[in-house]
Order: structure tokens, then sequence, then C-alpha cells
């Protein structure tokens, strides 16, 4: 067993000195351009694909606007000219509403890095006139502020949760070595999973964004520290019964490996239902978490039980557990917690439900109808500055303008139709293949809702003229929303059937797989509940994505569970010698600690994606860092045991267990 711990150990040094550069270079091959998304169905993706007809390269505008309180001079105007040279560009273009503004459309090559260009013409615009206001914004400066933004993810998020979770680990354990050793099983997962994403994402196989690239440090940071606490503590409490500290690890990886594999392949198959959705941004998170996920659980039960067994007890030290010593796990604060659902098992959990239900009314209050665009950030950029310019001095899709793809016999027809509320201009741009393009620029900000509306309005009034279509950054924002409505009908139903097979298997019982997700699915609508009032009261955000319900009910359902799981399957090894009642009050007082310290690690690493300044991020972090603790504190805790006891043996039904 020494000889093999070796050989693991040394094979994970090198395999993570190999593997751990990937983690920065996840960003080389992320995605942030929402339009690339789509599905081939949507009416958007189509639109795109048609303009390939007008021109080979689908140019990303950016757009120069410049302001000046009392009237713009010629040197301002010329200063203007002098940005658009070098890039093919509109005319300089005078604010409609007086002699203040002006704009020039830069037209970006995609084939080249758009974050740079934008960053370049900004760097250029430092030289403006003294007085003079001079941002650039447009689609492409969105891109690179998005990109910018998704920056901190190769550092400073990693950072923050690696000392978070390094922090809570020296307070449970009380001791400098062990962290250590569970950090460095959890970075050599996160260069393990960062490698295989990354060789996928760069051969097409799944596409990657920044929401994921973030979701992934954070999950296989809190999967691997989850797992390695339940292993480690397992591995503490058999070194109290056994002298021999490899024969302690043997019995401790025995007894845990069932758990945190059921655990591990419940998140797995949970996340890979994601699968199902259209849009290909959540069809790639799905592969991209279970990834982590297989890492986070191969490196637990390989290099972490090898480096603990050459460690011993020296990898508690100073509080090494003593050969012979009392499990102190069955007294203290879960030993009474315990005690307390023996006695009053129906009075507890009629009063955590009606809790959990209290939250979960102020579920309808939750917006989740989608944001604009310039909402998504949550500090101050330029491209949203730039737009609000804009919207001052011009109207607001000028630059962005929504594209209308029809035939070209019908130009006159859908150009007159086309002229609904919320259209300030309608015009034809060029025609190839017997298609016209028509521009319609929008009177408000292309990302905002009413922008949205109006595009709903257009597309109904051009409906059935021989297979018009209407496309443009606001088209595709609208079938971002739609998508993300429809995938989340259709996945949540998927997820329960699926974590209620796994649990059937795993307990071999009918009714606890269904009162375990009950029991998670009520805590999941009290978070959102409680999320809804945080999110318009406490932050005051401007709404949701839909997209966050589904992605917020596939990590804590998923998650939720693993902490049943935990509890459950030690409960049900209790059960077999003590009974169902005695079985769960042992399972409760021995799991109680170590699920409370996971439970409070994950909700810790999945909060630290709130320093990331985006606004999807940061609701993520709030709902699964708040439900994370829900579960832990008051589901598993006191809910799913009082359900038990108060049910007694029936619960393993129809299994003959008792």
């Amino acid at each position: 067993m020494r000889v093999l711990a070796w050989v693991l150990l040394v094979v994970w040094l090198a395999l993570g000195g190999f593997t751990g550069p990937y983690s920065g270079k996840l960003s080389e091959v992320s995605e942030n351009d929402s339009s690339a998304f789509l599905p081939n169905s949507a009416e958007s993706t189509q639109v795109a694909e048609l303009q390939k007809k007008f021109q080979r390269e689908q140019a990303i505008p950016a757009i120069v606007v410049i302001e000046r309180s009392g009237g713009l001079t010629e040197e301002d105007r010329r200063y203007l000219t002098d940005q658009a040279k070098g890039f093919q560009a509109s005319p300089v273009i005078p604010a409609p509403d007086g002699n203040e503004a002006a704009q020039v459309v830069l037209l970006l090559d995609p084939a080249k890095d758009v974050k740079d260009s934008v960053f370049q013409i900004r760097d250029s615009t430092r030289s403006a006139p003294e007085g003079l206001t001079v941002l650039v914004t447009g689609p492409a400066a969105q891109v690179a502020d998005l990109v910018e933004a998704f920056g901190g993810i190769d550092g400073l998020l990693l950072l923050v949760a690696g000392a978070v979770v390094a922090l809570i680990l020296l307070v449970v354990y009380r001791s400098p070595l062990l962290p250590v050793v569970v950090l460095v099983s959890a970075v050599f997962a996160l260069g393990l999973a960062s490698f295989v994403v990354y060789l996928l994402a760069k051969n097409d196989v799944l596409a990657l964004n920044g929401q994921s690239q973030g979701i992934l440090s954070i999950l296989v940071f809190g999967a691997a520290t989850d797992y390695a606490l339940l292993l480690v503590s397992r591995f503490r409490e058999e070194l109290r019964d056994t002298q021999d500290k490899v024969a302690a690890i043997k019995t401790a990886w025995r007894g845990t490996i069932e758990p945190i594999a059921a655990s591990a392949g419940t998140v797995i198959l949970g996340v890979l239902c994601l699968l199902f959705s259209d849009l290909d941004s959540n069809k790639g998170l799905g592969p991209v978490a279970a990834i982590g996920i297989g890492a986070a659980l191969l490196t637990t039960m390989t290099f972490l039980p090898a480096a603990l067994a050459l460690l011993g007890r020296g990898a508690f030290w100073p509080f090494a557990p003593k050969f012979g010593s009392e499990h102190p796990e069955t007294s203290g604060l879960w030993g009474r917690v315990a005690n307390l659902v023996r006695r009053k098992p129906r009075a507890i959990w009629i009063v955590t439900t009606l809790v959990l239900l209290a939250g979960a009314a102020f579920l309808p209050q939750l917006k989740a109808s989608g944001t604009a665009q310039s909402d998504v950030f949550l500090t101050p950029v330029e491209s949203v500055a730039g737009q609000e310019v804009l919207s001052r001095h011009f109207p607001g899709g000028t630059g962005s303008p929504t594209v209308i793809i029809a035939s070209e016999s019908k130009t006159a027809e859908v150009v007159q139709k086309a002229k609904v509320d919320g259209v300030a201009d309608v015009r034809p741009s060029g025609t190839a293949d017997g298609l016209v393009r028509i521009e319609a620029t929008l009177q408000d900000a292309p990302d905002s809702d009413a922008a949205v509306e109006a595009v709903q309005r257009l597309r109904a009034a051009v409906d059935g003229i021989d297979g018009t279509k209407v496309g443009g950054p606001t088209a595709t924002l609208l079938d971002t929303r739609t998508t993300s409505e429809h995938d989340r009908m259709l996945i949540i139903p998927i997820v329960l059937v699926v974590i209620f097979l796994i649990l059937a298997l795993l307990l071999r019982s009918l009714l606890a797989p269904l009162l375990l997700i009950a029991t998670v699915v009520l805590s999941f609508a009290a978070t959102m509940g409680v999320s809804a009032l945080v999110f318009n009261h406490v932050f005051d955000f401007p709404g949701a994505d839909p997209v966050v319900p589904l992605f917020g009910f596939v990590f804590l359902v998923a998650l939720g569970i693993d902490y049943n799981i935990f509890l459950m399957t030690r409960v049900r090894e209790e059960t077999r010698e003590l009974g169902t009642v005695d079985g769960t009050i042992r399972g409760l007082s021995l799991t109680g600690g170590v699920i409370t310290s996971a439970g409070v690690v994950l909700a810790a690493t999945f909060a630290a994606l709130a320093v990331l300044p985006i606004l999807f991020l940061t609701q993520i972090a709030f709902i699964v860092a708040f439900g994370v603790l829900l579960d832990t504190l008051l589901v598993r805790s006191l809910l799913v045991p009082a359900l038990s006891v108060d049910i007694g043996g029936r619960i393993w039904w129809p299994s003959k267990l008792r």
C-alpha cells in the first residue's frame, strides 16, 4: 500500500505540473458573443447566415461617439473623422437633436481579437480635444468589456476561492498541514479539468464562455473540498479505532467511496441534463461542469488517500486523533441536535416545512424575464456610458440596426409594414441573390426591453411575407430569452427524473427518494423566494436572465441532494444494525459536523463568484451560497432526519429494511 501511495503521489505531481497551466489558458478558447450560442432554428441565427450573401465577413460594429456641452467645434469633427481612418467606417453622423454630439460607426474585422481592437481605439481617444467627451460603445465594445470583466477568472476568483477554503479548513481541523493537502488536491483537479475542457473547446467539441469558465473553477474547488472533507473525517474517525494508518485509510476509503461516487454521479448526470438545452452556452456548461466534478472525484479518491496514507496522524498535527480516544461526533452540538430530533420529530419537520413555505411564498416576485445587455455589468464600463450618450442624442438603435432579410420583390411592402411603433427609420441597404437587406433603426437602445418589444411588433408585422426574417443584435437578445425560457421548462423535469432514479438505486427505496427530492425542491423554492426579496429590495437589481432560475435549480438540486446522500447512505449503513430511528440519530450525529463543514465550504466558494462584476454570476453566487446553507443547516440537519424518525422503517419501502 505504501508503494502504491508513493506511485500515486509521483504520478499526480507530474500530471499536475503538466495540466496546471491550462486553467490560465481557458480564456483563449472562451467565446462571449451571445449570437454564437443560439440554435440554427433561431430566426436571428438564420438572418446572420443569410447576411453572408451580402458580405463575406460579418463585421462587428464599434461606435465612437463624441459629445460637448454647448456645441461641437470644427476641431471636434475633424478629430472624429481622423478616428475613422484605417477602418471600414460610416461617414460622421451628426446628432439630429442639435450640435452637441456626433458619431461614427467603425466595422471591425471579426477575425481579429475584438477586445484588442476596441481597446486600441480607446487608447487613441485619449488625445481628444480638451473638454470633449469621447466614448467607444456598440456591440464590439460590449463584447470587449465583457471579456475584460471575465479577465478576473484566472487570478482574482481562484485566489479568493482558495483563501476562503484554506481559512475554513484551518478553523475546522486546526491543522496547518491538512488544508494544504486538500487545496493541492483541488488544484490538481482544476488543472486536469481545465486541460480536458481546453482540448474539447479548442477542437469545437463544446462551447465555452466566461460564465462556464467561472463556474468550472468554483465547482471544482467546492466539490473537491467537499469530497475531501468526507474522506478526511472518516479517516480521522477510523484513526481512533485503528492503530495502523494504512488500515485506517483503507477502511475510510471503502466507507466513503459509495456516497462520494454517488454524489459525484448525481451532480454529473444532473448537469449533463443541460445537454437538452437549445442554447449552446447552456449545452456547453453541462459537460464542462461534469468534467470538473469527475476530476474532483478522481483526485479525491486517488491523490488524497495516498497523501493521507503517507502522512497518517501527522496530517492532523497538532491535534492528531489518538488511538482509543472518544469519538467527539456523538456528543457535543450534533449529539444534542440528534437527541432533539429523536424527542420531537413531528414538531421539527412541521416547523421547518412552514419556514421553507414562507420563503417560497415570495417566489412570484422573482423577475427573470431578462435584462438589458448594459445591465450585465455591475461596475461602470465605457460601452454602457457611451450607449447612454447615444440615447440622449440619437435613436437608441443607431449603429446597431435590426436587420430584415426579405424577397427583393417585396421590398416596398416590407419597408412599409416595418414602420411599427418603436422603429425610427427603415431603409434597404443592399441586394443579393434575389434577396434584400433592410435595416430598421430602433428608437430605443438595442439591448433595452423597449427595443425587444419593438422587434416583437416588427416580426409580427412582416410575418408571412414570403419568408421574411428579422435578425440583428436585439433579435438575438429576444431569441436568447425565448430559448432560455423553453430550456427551463424542458430541463427541470428531466433533472428531477434522473435524480430520482439515482436515489432509488442508491437507497434501494422508492419512498425515501421521493421525500428527499420533495425537500430539496421545497428548499429551492424557498431560496428563489428569498433571492427575489434580496435582488429586488437589497441589491436593487434590474431583473435576471431567464437562465438564472435554471442554473440555480440544476446546481441546488444536484448539490442539495449531495448532502442528503452523505447523510442517508450513513443512516442506511447504521440502520442495518440499529434500526431506522437509532440509525438516523447515529448517522446524523456522526455526519453532522463534516456535512455542515462541506456545506459552508461550498457556499463560501460559490460566494466567491461575486468578486466578478457580472450580474449573472453575482446572482448565481447568492442563490447557490444561500441555498446550500439552507439545505445544509435546515433541510439535511432537521427536516430530513425528523421525517425519517417520524416515518420510521416505512421510509425504506418497498425494501424490507426496518
